[in-house]
């Protein structure tokens, strides 16, 4: 994302996501919790105002809160209040200390092991008029592991863009070709965060390729295409509730036993049934971890659409539409630099971008930003059907400590 000074009009950039570790207590398990419900609300809030036609979405929650915790570390007053609020975070202490778990444990790259490999990256360029507040630079260095980069915005913007699109490229392994769109920065612009995050797993039981099918998938708006679906008649963890099913993919683990990273596909029984989905996931705190498939169950019938997609969107209206305005007009960011222009800086957009694909292998996903009551399942089946013939959410994270990456939906498999 990206500050800016005084009335000018500005830019940011930044894109990504999250995971974590065993042993962790119960007041981070509750975090990471409030996080996760966090992330469900801005879902629905991106889906309804993102949903056009039949265009597939995918981005990372994750990475869009990384980026603001950075900006409440850096602010102070109602800017602060309206983030931790937004957050559902008691003080900058705690916020601090649940990104610094997920960037430090969660994200550890898992691919030496035999895991899926991960990376997060989190950067800050300043304007080289500006000195960071030790206090702030603290927090970047050590909570969030941020390169800092003095840069000259007023003279040489343009390249400053660029520099910043070449470090999201080379952190998502060049999934992200462009995190700043044309023009976004000038030389008005005094500072930008940016989040970058990749993840790349195997199935543990991958999908015979030659079984792959053509078979209609459903449009939500009526009309069907056809489609390559993969198919197993291997037991699966998959589980029918009141209205949808819960379908829960594992990645491949290796020698990785703090982490268990996972797919969910959440699919509604209606075809047109994803837009009401959301919304009852959205609202209903610890749906997730009320919702998950602990035993294998038998599959009649399962057949998932293979697809890839990429989608990308400026966050701030989103933001701004949930109540978190502050940080947008000059005032409230006044602890990120050592300079009378302090008062002087809000954001001015936030952008934000995520790729995934997913066969039969596994998936390839990058972006650039604790419930005692367990919910009987309604439905004892002995063999269950998962027919992902029409559209459907999804989600990846780690089961361990229950971090969501990336949340998003099919509307239509074939769609870029």
């Amino acid at each position: 994302m990206g500050l800016t000074h005084s009335r000018s009009h500005h830019s940011h950039s930044y894109s990504s996501s999250s995971f974590h570790d065993q042993n962790i207590d119960m007041e981070m398990s509750e975090s990471i919790s409030t996080q996760t419900d966090v992330s469900f609300i801005l879902a629905k809030h991106v889906f309804s105002k993102e949903i056009k036609g039949d265009t597939n979405l995918v981005f990372s929650p994750l990475s869009i809160q990384i980026v603001l915790g950075l900006i409440a570390a850096g602010s102070k007053g109602p800017t602060k209040d309206q983030l931790l609020c937004f957050l559902k975070s008691k003080s900058i202490n705690e916020l601090n200390s649940l990104y610094s778990h997920i960037v430090n444990i969660v994200f550890v790259d898992g691919s030496p092991n035999g895991g899926p490999r991960l990376s997060i990256a989190n950067g800050v360029w300043i304007d080289q008029t500006l000195p960071f507040k030790p206090s702030f630079k603290k927090v970047v260095d050590n909570v969030y592991k941020a390169a800092s980069n003095s840069v000259d915005f007023q003279n040489k913007a343009t390249e400053v863009a660029n520099q910043v699109n070449q470090w999201a490229k080379m952190k998502t392994n060049d999934l992200i070709k462009e995190i700043l769109p044309h023009g976004t920065v000038n030389n008005m612009t005094r500072l930008i965060f940016a989040n970058a995050l990749y993840f790349k797993g195997e199935w543990n039981d991958k999908f015979n390729a030659s079984e792959t099918k053509d078979y209609e998938f459903h449009l939500l708006r009526g009309g069907s295409i056809k489609a390559p679906f993969m198919t197993s008649n291997k037991k699966q963890y998959a589980v029918a509730f009141d209205g949808f099913k819960v379908l829960v993919l594992h990645y491949k683990q290796g020698r990785d036993t703090t982490r268990r990273f996972c797919m969910y596909l959440i699919l509604p029984d209606a075809r047109d049934g994803l837009p009401a989905l959301i919304d009852k996931i959205s609202s209903e705190p610890g749906f997730l971890n009320n919702h998950v498939p602990f035993e294998k169950a038998k599959m009649r019938k399962l057949l998932i659409p293979k697809f890839k997609t990429t989608f990308g969107f400026e966050a701030s209206k989103v933001l701004k539409g949930l109540g978190v305005t502050s940080p947008f007009s000059s005032g409230g960011l006044t602890e990120m630099v050592d300079s009378v222009l302090g008062g002087r800086l809000f954001v001015s957009q936030i952008f934000h971008k995520s790729f995934i694909e997913v066969n039969e292998e596994g998936t390839e996903a990058a972006a650039v930003t604790a419930s005692v009551v367990m919910t009987k399942s309604l439905i004892i089946e002995k063999e269950i059907d998962f027919v992902a013939d029409h559209p459907f959410m999804f989600l990846i994270r780690d089961d361990a400590t229950g971090v969501v990456l990336f949340i998003g939906s099919v509307l239509n498999p074939l769609a870029g």
